[in-house]
């Protein structure tokens, strides 16, 4: 599937935008806070139902405006079939409208955010992904989560149900410490995060054992005879002979309880836990050059559009916010020959100069000016 039209009314730079746009590469040209990463968000919000930049739906809303609404009407790749599904979303800033909540529609019929990635797939390479090997854990947690959404049509919910969970579960163990609760109240949050907790560790596992080879071979591709590189999932809660992650979840939880007591937070679960880029066993970020760290990110990146192609054959949207300034000419070509064969993909830039001429050529050009963007 592709974006076909695109309606934007009150979301983030954007007043109103009706754009109709064509298969294969876009490539939307503009200077710095001209509203091309909030253009590229906007695809993420309607492909997952929240932003890869924020977890608060009410940034996303324009200064101005009570609601966000977000529209695509999606068609159909050469070959897939027939298309014409329209989804729609709605964001409110909380106290802007009373009684109104954030909905989604898919034909005008109400759904759950979670049937989203199931409709509309993206793959999103952002400047900020160039800290994936060497930065905060959760960045890398976060790549991982966004695969497993759009494989796992459960996902969000338990994820999010977790996260919920969690903040409670905390509370209480700071109330705990302060002698304002007793321990048995911990009891029923400890099984909703185990339970849950542990559904998302099996899901990060299946999905990472999904990548390794996809990995390994984009790897290859771009930086033949450097290695095999893999990726490790690292926890403080291994789970020993026999156990699964929700009794791995479950021991810790005792191991750790005074610990966390002490601390009045939770110490161990999928919201402590990591990922290492690893080079034929070695950690990347303590050996990596930068351009090794780059073919890594963009290797990941490759193998995530191929293991999501294959949930059903369909091809995700690729959405490349100002990455081709940070790779090499090869690098970037490998890039290229990906994106030629894809239904669609958007690429920002502030200058054609940093993009492949092959690219270019190929490409529907777009220019972006604060709250606007016309064809080039």
């Amino acid at each position: 599937m592709h974006v076909r039209h695109l309606s934007l009314a009150g979301f983030r730079s954007y007043r109103t935008l009706e754009v109709d746009f064509p298969e294969g590469p876009q490539v939307v040209v503009g200077p710095n806070a001209a509203g091309k990463t909030n253009l590229l968000e906007s695809l993420v919000v309607l492909s997952r139902g929240g932003s890869h930049r924020t977890g608060t739906d009410a940034e996303l809303v324009g200064w101005d405006a009570g609601l966000a609404r977000l529209e695509a009407t999606l068609g159909p790749s050469a070959g897939s079939g027939s298309g014409g599904d329209r989804v729609e979303v709605v964001l409110v800033k909380p106290g802007a409208m009373p009684g109104a909540r954030k909905r989604v529609r898919i034909n005008e019929v109400p759904r759950r955010t979670t049937v989203l990635p199931g409709i509309l797939r993206a793959v999103v390479f952002a400047p900020e992904d160039m800290l994936l090997v060497v930065g905060s854990p959760s960045l890398r947690r976060g790549v991982l989560d966004a695969i497993i959404v759009q494989r796992e049509p459960e996902a969000a919910a338990v994820i999010a149900t977790y996260g919920r969970a969690l903040t409670q579960r905390n509370n209480l163990l700071r109330r705990i410490r302060e002698e304002q609760a007793g321990r048995d109240e911990l009891r029923y949050w400890d099984a909703v995060v185990t339970g849950e907790g542990g559904r998302v560790v099996r899901w990060r596992r299946e999905a990472l054992e999904a990548i390794a080879d996809p990995l390994a071979a984009a790897n290859r591709e771009i930086a033949p005879g450097e290695g095999r590189l893999a990726l490790r999932y690292i926890t403080n809660a291994e789970p020993q002979p026999g156990e699964d992650a929700e009794t791995a979840l479950r021991r810790r939880l005792a191991e750790t309880a005074d610990k966390e007591l002490w601390n009045g937070a939770t110490l161990v679960g999928p919201h402590r836990d990591d990922l290492a880029f690893e080079l034929d066993g070695r950690d990347l970020a303590g050996f990596a050059s930068r351009g090794q760290q780059r073919t890594a990110i963009l290797a990941l990146k490759l193998a995530e559009l191929d293991i999501l192609t294959a949930i059903d054959g369909r091809p995700p949207m690729l959405l490349l916010d100002d990455v081709f300034s940070e790779l090499d000419p090869d690098r970037r070509s490998h890039l290229v020959r990906r994106i030629g064969v894809l239904p669609q993909a958007f690429v920002t830039t502030t200058t054609l100069d940093d993009l492949d001429p092959a690219l270019v050529a190929a490409s529907t050009a777009w220019t972006v000016t604060p709250g606007s963007l016309e064809r080039a």
